[in-house]
């Protein structure tokens, strides 16, 4: 059985026992996080939502809370004496899937 759901404006693909990395979500390792906005199960019996599937959440554990490598970000005007340099580290949340309940 899998689901989509969708967290921190993405849609993710999920199964149990899978680890997924999403967009950062304020809880503790080891923590119990519940996602409800479940757009669709799969399986033996297809659910689909509109644009969410009624009852259906998704259990997940949190494993860690981390930052992604830095990213440059580098802008630059030719001929103008103009250029900016700056890093980016984005947060993430380490989730590891432990049911589907649909």
């Amino acid at each position: 059985m899998y689901a989509i759901i969708e967290t921190g404006g993405k849609q993710v693909k999920v199964e149990e026992g899978q680890e997924i990395f999403v967009e950062k979500i304020s809880a503790d390792p080891n923590e119990v996080v519940t996602f409800d906005k479940v757009l669709f199960v799969g399986g033996d019996a297809v659910k689909v939502g509109a644009p969410y599937v009624d009852g259906a959440t998704v259990t997940a554990k949190v494993e860690k809370q981390g930052r992604q490598k830095k990213v440059t970000v580098f802008k630059y005007k030719r001929r103008k004496n103009y250029h900016r340099k700056q890093g980016h580290r984005q947060p993430y949340t380490k989730v590891v899937i432990e049911k589907i309940n649909a």
